[in-house]
């Protein structure tokens, strides 16, 4: 990873294709349907189980599950745009990232409640800049506040794109869920895939050698 051109990327600028990031993240999902479907399913019924039968816990998942869960999807995009044989257990590794991702994940939220508790407009604002910050630890191998930090002044470089990029995957998902669940084992998918498609073309000098190093398997 490159600081001097993270700084230079953040001073510059750059731009990304808000259609052509859902493409290739539909284009993701096509190359391991069932891989991508099945894990998205598990993530659905896992946070159903936690709901419905241990509802007094609910809370537990989006703090020490959700951030590890979500980075498999991360962390299998990787391998697909590099080529690389994807297997299914690939999906659990960002469980490999725990701690990190947990804390990162958290201390984001936390910032987001303040912000939607006192104007609201600062909790949407964060909650759309730290967008990227779990990519940050896992491809650009920052601690949790640097992380956050990094994920944020890059992503305001382009804020209003990203909050437009974010009510497009909303309303996407909302689609998805009203088909019985069922259109979340796509939309969900390539929501995370598109994510990662323009972290990864915005990024592609900067963190390079992250990316390589943090291919698994």
């Amino acid at each position: 990873m490159n600081h001097r051109k993270l700084d230079q990327l953040i001073e510059t600028g750059y731009d990304f294709d808000i259609r052509e990031a859902f493409e290739n993240g539909w284009n993701m999902f096509r190359t391991y349907p069932a891989y991508s479907a099945g894990f998205t399913f598990f993530v659905i019924f896992l946070q159903l189980f936690f709901l419905v039968y241990l509802s007094d816990y609910a809370l537990l998942f989006g703090v020490f599950l959700a951030a590890p869960l979500t980075a498999g999807y991360f962390l299998a995009a990787n391998k697909i745009t590099q080529g690389n044989l994807l297997i299914y257990p690939d999906f659990f590794k960002g469980f490999q990232y725990y701690v990190p991702l947990i804390v990162v994940n958290l201390l984001g939220q936390i910032l987001v409640a303040v912000g939607l508790i006192a104007l609201v407009i600062p909790g949407i604002y964060l909650l759309v800049c730290y967008l990227f910050s779990s990519l940050m630890v896992l491809f650009g191998g920052f601690e949790f506040w640097q992380a956050l930090e990094n994920s944020r002044k890059l992503i305001q470089v382009k804020w209003f794109k990203f909050f437009v990029f974010g009510l497009f995957a909303v309303l996407l998902n909302i689609l998805g869920a009203l088909f019985f669940l069922v259109g979340l084992a796509i939309t969900m998918p390539v929501t995370y895939f598109a994510i990662y498609y323009i972290f990864e073309q915005v990024t592609r000098e900067v963190f390079v050698e992250g990316v390589e190093e943090s291919q698994v398997g």
